[in-house]
C-alpha cells in the first residue's frame, strides 16, 4: 500500500514526512523534502550546489567543445560525435556530486505541487532560484575558463562558437520543440538512474541517454547557460549573431519548452501515473 508525501507535519521548523510512496516515486518525494529542507534552513548553499551544477556543466561543455574541434581538424564531421559523447560527463558530475540542476528540478518541483509536498509558491521560489544560480555559475566558470590556453582568444571558426552561433539562429518553434524533447531526455535519464542500483549501469545509462539530446542538438536551457557564457568570454564577444533579442529569445523559448518536456510530460504525467489505486506503479 503506497503512502503519499504530503501526508506532512510541522515540527521544530522543519517539515518531517510522515510517510512516502514507494519504488522510484518514494525516491522523488523524498528528494523533494531534501531540497526543501535544504532550502529552509542554508538557502546559501542551495544557491551553491546550484551553481555547482553549471561549474560541471561548464567543464562538461570544455572537454566536449575542444574535442569536438581538434576532431573536425583530423576528420571533418566527426567532431559533433566527440562532442555529444564528452558533454554526457556532465550529467554525470551533476548527479553523482549531488549538484541542483534547474532542469531537472521542473520535474521535481511540478511533482511536488502535484503530490501536495510543497506549495506552489515553495516550488516556485526552489526552481528560480536554482535556475538563476546555475545562470550565475555558468558565467562565473566561463570568465574563468577563458583565462585558460585553451579558450583564450578562440577563433570564429572553433566548433564553440559556430555551434552557439547555429543554436541562436534558429526559428522560435524550432527552440521551444526542441526544448521539451532536450528536457524529457534528461529527467528520463535522472528516473532511469533511480530503478537501478549498479554505478556502472547508472553511468552508461546516463552516457546513451544523454548523447540523445547532445547529438541531436536539442535546447536545454541550463546547457547553453554554459555555452552561451564560455563562446562569448572565449570568443571576446564574436560570437555570429549573439544579440541580446537572439540570447533572450533561446533562452525564454529554450525554458518554456524544457519545462513542458521536465514539468509536464515528465513530471506531471508520472506523477498522475503513479497516483492511482492499482499496484502498477514506478
Amino acid at each position: 500500500m503506497q503512502r503519499k508525501a504530503s501526508e506532512t507535519i510541522v515540527g521544530n521548523g522543519k517539515n518531517m514526512v510522515e510517510g512516502f510512496s514507494t519504488g522510484m516515486m518514494g525516491d522523488i518525494e523524498k528528494s523533494i523534502m531534501k531540497k526543501a529542507e535544504l532550502f529552509d534552513s542554508s538557502i546559501g548553499r542551495y544557491m551553491m550546489r546550484a551553481m555547482l551544477a553549471c561549474f560541471y556543466l561548464t567543464l562538461g561543455t570544455g572537454i566536449a567543445v575542444g574535442l569536438a574541434d581538434f576532431t573536425e581538424q583530423l576528420a571533418p564531421g566527426w567532431g559533433k560525435i566527440g562532442y555529444s559523447f564528452m558533454f554526457t560527463w556532465s550529467l554525470v558530475m551533476i548527479i553523482y556530486l549531488n549538484a541542483e540542476l534547474g532542469t531537472s528540478n521542473m520535474m521535481y518541483m511540478t511533482t511536488a505541487v502535484h503530490r501536495k509536498i510543497l506549495p506552489w509558491k515553495k516550488a516556485l521560489a526552489i526552481l528560480g532560484t536554482c535556475i538563476l544560480f546555475n545562470a550565475v555559475g555558468a558565467v562565473v566558470i566561463s570568465w574563468v575558463l577563458s583565462y585558460t590556453g585553451v579558450f583564450h582568444q578562440v577563433s570564429t571558426d572553433h566548433f564553440l562558437v559556430t555551434a552557439v552561433a547555429g543554436k541562436l539562429a534558429k526559428a522560435p518553434l524550432q527552440i521551444f520543440v526542441e526544448g521539451i524533447f532536450a528536457n524529457m531526455i534528461v529527467n528520463i535519464a535522472f528516473y532511469v538512474t533511480m530503478r537501478m542500483k549498479d554505478d556502472a549501469g547508472k553511468v552508461l545509462a546516463i552516457v546513451f541517454l544523454i548523447f540523445i539530446f547532445a547529438f541531436l542538438g536539442f535546447e536545454h536551457v541550463i546547457a547553453n547557460f554554459s555555452s552561451f557564457s564560455l563562446a562569448f568570454f572565449a570568443s571576446g564577444g564574436h560570437v555570429p549573431g549573439m544579440t541580446v533579442g537572439a540570447v533572450v529569445t533561446n533562452i525564454v523559448l529554450a525554458t518554456l519548452g524544457n519545462y513542458v518536456g521536465g514539468g509536464l510530460v515528465m513530471g506531471l504525467n508520472y506523477s498522475w501515473l503513479n497516483n492511482g489505486k492499482t499496484s502498477y506503479v514506478d
